[in-house]
């Protein structure tokens, strides 16, 4: 397949496939994601509220999700995918296995920025009479601001990742275009194409999280 066709007959389908499936995910991993970051961190030992209970629990389910290989995930989440979109095949069906394998992920991101944040600025917070939900939000979210950015670019770059499995069972996007053209059609030139597009992709959500971090900081 030439250049030309590939950019007319595959790659404007497939590439708003593939930001649909990232684009998604992203805004509700990071939304469950940074939740579950603020409860580890304020129950942590020397957290605002600390809780070992919840603190283990929590833990001990986002480190069991972390340890999924993505593509064993997918098939894994198959009944409750179906049950969620009534399908597991396609795009909308791969945002359910692609949010649950994001959000633990992009919650030890979290973590670890709000963890970052100087003992010594909470404790001048608490001080001036600072609440608790005053320091999460204004001190410890403001400072970690810059490193979030930075945590969720790789996450997006992560979930492009995902988005490219996902097309080995069945969801579209250049995943499926490389493995269906490229690979099974023994198309070398679609599947350089999609590897070039891809890593241009990459190079892109790199760029704006660096210049986002540059403004941040």
């Amino acid at each position: 397949m030439s250049f030309s066709d590939f950019m007319t007959n595959l790659f404007p389908a497939a590439m708003i496939q593939t930001l649909y499936m990232i684009v998604v995910p992203t805004i509700i991993a990071t939304a469950i994601g940074f939740v579950i970051a603020v409860i580890l961190v304020v129950t942590k030992d020397g957290g605002l509220k600390p809780n070992k209970n919840i603190n283990r629990i929590l833990g001990l389910i986002v480190n069991i999700l972390r340890s999924f290989p993505f593509i064993i995930l997918i098939v894994a989440m198959i009944p409750i995918t179906r049950a969620i979109v009534g399908t597991s095949i396609g795009e909308t069906a791969a945002i359910v296995p692609i949010t649950v394998g994001s959000a633990p992920f992009i919650a030890r991101l979290i973590e670890n920025a709000l963890d970052e944040v100087g003992k010594g600025l909470i404790e001048a917070a608490k001080s001036f009479g600072a609440t608790n939900s005053q320091i999460i939000f204004k001190v410890m979210l403001k400072e970690a601001t810059p490193a979030i950015v930075t945590g969720v670019t790789l996450s997006i770059i992560s979930i492009l990742g995902y988005t490219a499995m996902a097309g080995a069972v069945g969801a579209g996007g250049l995943g499926n275009v490389a493995l269906m053209y490229g690979y099974q059609q023994f198309d070398k030139n679609v599947m350089a194409y999609t590897v070039i597009a891809l890593v241009i992709i990459v190079q892109i959500i790199q760029s704006l999280g660096d210049f986002l971090y540059r403004k941040l900081k």
